[in-house]
């Protein structure tokens, strides 16, 4: 069996899991779920800080994207019936936006389908952020796809300080989801935004037919890079993309996920993404317990969202300031 009790006297010592010692987690038997959950929580209350991260995100651009990630209503490559637009309107951003801040939610970001934003557009993205950073009170974050270096700099100066790129799913499931990128292609335009200041938003979706090892490995993988905020995603199935017919994974493995997590990034942002909605209220409870200090509020592309004011009792019973 797992000695959990010896990890997690390493963590609260100051060390990291060694990959071997991570990887060993994939062997935890159904009797021993607790303790792990138990100990993750443990971690969790002493190492994060208390106060919840929370975002909120605007879609700017919807479907049409030439990408053909297989879980991904956005792809133009399957036939989804979601709304498709070139740009969000200026004032609908900005609407939305002002919605955002006066209820009290601390970070917002554009986010566009696509490979990457670029041309016009972009520069219009540019002039919706200096405007939000002029107007303050929110935080402002970016998900444009693979940007190059110039590109990420006029981000840069134009007020947005996290860029956000998943890797999505460990190196070696990521090739059979999707041909038209990598994960190293991802590295790339992570690493630059890091050179350039930005702090970095990454992590992925969970239960797209993966297994356990290889979500263990998406969290090994992602200490490359260093995240400041690691999104995690469950699936959402989307009629019309090749996972539509995925069946959900079991709410404890969900837990056990969390608790993989944070026995690796003992200190980060672990993110409720898209999906958790789908989740009975207890089981987000202990979620934020186990390890979620952080999550994404309000509507979530093509994923339905949360009602904030929910949210926010939810994050104050699971221990946190908002």
């Amino acid at each position: 069996m797992v000695n959990i009790k010896k990890l997690k006297e390493k963590i609260l010592s100051g060390e990291k899991l060694t990959s071997k010692e991570a990887l060993s987690l994939c062997d935890i038997e159904a009797s021993q779920q607790q303790e792990l959950w138990d100990a993750a929580e443990e971690i969790t209350a002493a190492l994060c800080d208390k106060t919840f991260d929370s975002c909120s995100i605007i879609n700017a651009r919807s479907g049409k994207c030439p990408e053909d990630c297989k879980w991904c209503a956005q792809s133009a490559h399957y036939k989804t019936k979601i709304d498709t637009y070139a740009l969000v309107d200026h004032d609908e951003c900005m609407r939305v936006a002002n919605l955002n801040r006066k209820a009290g939610i601390k970070r917002l970001s554009l986010v566009a389908s696509g490979r990457k934003m670029h041309g016009k557009e972009f520069d219009i993205l540019c002039e919706y952020y200096n405007e939000l950073r002029r107007q303050g009170g929110l935080n402002l974050c970016a998900s444009l796809g693979l940007l190059g270096k110039e590109e990420l700099q006029k981000l840069f100066n134009s007020g947005v300080t996290r860029y956000h790129c998943n890797l999505e799913a460990a190196p070696s499931y990521f090739k059979s989801l999707c041909t038209t990128h990598s994960v190293e292609d991802k590295i790339r335009t992570i690493q630059t935004a890091r050179e350039i200041g930005f702090e970095v938003c990454s992590g992925g979706i969970i239960g797209m037919g993966e297994t356990r090892r290889q979500r263990i490995e998406l969290a090994l993988e992602l200490l490359r890079i260093d995240p400041h905020s690691i999104p995690i995603n469950l699936l959402c199935p989307i009629p019309g993309t090749p996972l539509e017919n995925e069946q959900p994974l079991e709410e404890d493995e969900i837990l056990n996920t969390i608790a993989f997590f944070r026995f690796i990034h003992p200190k980060k942002i672990l993110r409720f993404a898209g999906g958790r909605a789908k989740l009975s209220r207890d089981i987000q409870l202990r979620a934020l317990k186990i390890g979620m200090n952080g999550g994404i509020m309000g509507d979530m592309l093509t994923t339905i969202g949360s009602k904030v004011d929910e949210d926010k009792e939810l994050i104050r019973e699971g221990g946190y300031k908002y």
